[in-house]
């Protein structure tokens, strides 16, 4: 039974940037409020590596080592910092197709593909993506374009899962929504198409209420003898007030 099919938690790989955090959280939340199924999601942070490899981003060569991460197993989904997700990441995780070693939105910008990766972690294809051979750019020459795979072995995703704003035509239905020529948070973006979703999810993130409104009583409280509600504690300690 593969993890698409089971209880696991469907496992989601964020290529992280500690300069943009807060698209992180954003991210995380929007993934977590939409989803259907369990996910744990996992950033990937350079340093925690065995990679020396770098590029545009700390996650240009480490999205890479998500099937290592997975001990070659079951599935695993890659994504840029830069999305938001609008749709059930549980129906992405149900396109996956045994067939292939990987799955992408097939989009005319190729270098673009590899922004959202669907891995097939247990392909016998994908053993090849070890640290050694990700960080040699003599082998690993050109990976975001897929070039470890037989083209057979890349499986098309619909292009809902991975809209390239400002690149793609504008469309009201995308499911996960990439901001690959910039967060939609700066001047020359605030035209951007799906810009008030971004600042809508921002704020639904961040919404702070009172302690006590959020959590109501504790569920470890008592009520003295005089009254007063108490943490309740273990008698010896309750003893000590």
């Amino acid at each position: 039974m593969s993890q698409t099919q089971s209880n696991q938690p469907l496992r989601i790989f964020i290529g992280y940037d500690h300069r943009q955090a807060v698209a992180m959280n954003v991210l995380q939340f929007s993934i977590f409020r939409r989803a259907s199924k369990p996910v744990a999601i996992t950033p990937i942070v350079l340093p925690t590596l065995p990679l020396k490899r770098t590029g545009l981003t700390p996650f240009t060569y480490s999205r890479f080592m998500v099937p290592s991460l997975c001990d070659y197993q079951g599935w695993g989904l890659f994504l840029d910092i830069d999305f938001l997700a609008l749709g059930d990441v549980a129906e992405l995780f149900a396109l996956a197709d045994d067939r292939y070693a990987a799955m992408v939105s097939k989009n005319p910008k190729k270098f673009e593909w590899a922004s959202l990766i669907l891995f097939n972690c247990g392909h016998p294809a994908n053993r090849v993506l070890t640290p050694d051979y990700i960080d040699d750019p003599q082998r690993c020459i050109n990976p975001h374009t897929m070039d470890w795979l037989a083209p057979d072995l890349v499986g098309g995703l619909p292009s809902e899962w991975n809209h390239l704003v400002g690149y793609d035509a504008p469309r009201p239905d995308a499911k996960f929504v990439h901001y690959t020529q910039g967060m939609p948070v700066y001047e020359e973006t605030t035209g951007s198409e799906y810009r008030d979703h971004w600042l809508a999810e921002h704020e639904a993130s961040n919404t702070t209420k009172p302690w006590q409104e959020l959590m109501a009583r504790s569920v470890h409280s008592a009520r003295t003898t005089d009254g007063r509600v108490v943490a309740k504690l273990h008698p010896q300690a309750v003893a000590q007030h």
